[in-house]
């Protein structure tokens, strides 16, 4: 995996969103929950659905992500694998949200250096909050920091 490098995402048109689930009824309700603009002091959202890991990773590597949105319950490459992945191989990762399966398994989720963590069924104020929160700090260039619920 290569490092997409640092590009000033403030002032842009708009914030590149990935969202990964194999199931496109997730990726839908994580769309939902967020809509097209989840703040007015942020950028409209654009959204690229990717159903498979490699899909994530050419994004990623690609440049220009300032959020990926993660199913750990994804099959065959799951979120947590993903975010680890990208945690450990890029300097500049965008920010990771990985959606669990409980919320006890948020101790499981912390292996995956994920920066936030949600559970299913998709709670969409707690997924707006947590989504808003990284958007904001990676356009204000700051460290994102780990916010597992």
């Amino acid at each position: 995996m290569k490092d997409p490098g640092t590009a000033s995402r403030a002032g842009a048109d708009t914030l590149r969103v990935v969202v990964y689930s194999d199931d496109p009824a997730v990726r839908d309700q994580v769309k939902m929950a967020l809509g097209t603009r989840p703040a007015s002091d942020l950028s409209p959202l654009e959204w690229v659905d990717c159903s498979t890991g490699d899909e994530v990773l050419a994004q990623v590597d690609a440049g220009g992500v300032d959020l990926c949105v993660l199913d750990g319950e994804a099959w065959p490459t799951g979120g947590m694998g993903l975010a680890r992945q990208m945690k450990d191989e890029l300097p500049d990762c965008p920010p990771t949200l990985v959606l669990i399966a409980r919320k006890a398994d948020s101790w499981l989720a912390s292996w995956s250096q994920a920066d936030g963590v949600a559970a299913h069924p998709i709670d969409p104020p707690e997924l707006l909050g947590l989504a808003t929160d990284l958007l904001r700090r990676r356009v204000a260039r700051l460290p994102v920091r780990r916010a597992l619920h």
